[in-house]
């Protein structure tokens, strides 16, 4: 039958900031390449995800999942706290 949710992102990050109540703002950072000048860049974005009973502190690893929206800002979930 197969699934009909498909495939969820998942990305690995690190807490900036757990200042909200249940919410925690994840940096995560990828390596591109530019496009005129091919040197290897570090990119980063931020992304608000859910912290269930504020578990993740900053400066902790986690691995988010995306989800349906909780709020405005929310569209992520911290699913495990790596390190």
């Amino acid at each position: 039958m197969g699934n009909k949710r498909g495939k969820r992102k998942e990305r690995i990050g690190v807490v900036v900031s757990d200042k909200m109540n249940s919410t925690a703002v994840v940096r995560v950072e990828r390596l591109t390449k530019h496009p005129k000048y091919k040197k290897v860049i570090k990119k980063s974005e931020t992304f608000k995800a859910h912290n269930e009973a504020n578990k993740a502190k900053s400066g902790d690893k986690v691995k988010i999942n995306e989800t349906r929206p909780i709020s405005k800002d929310k569209r992520w979930r911290i699913t495990e706290i790596l390190k």
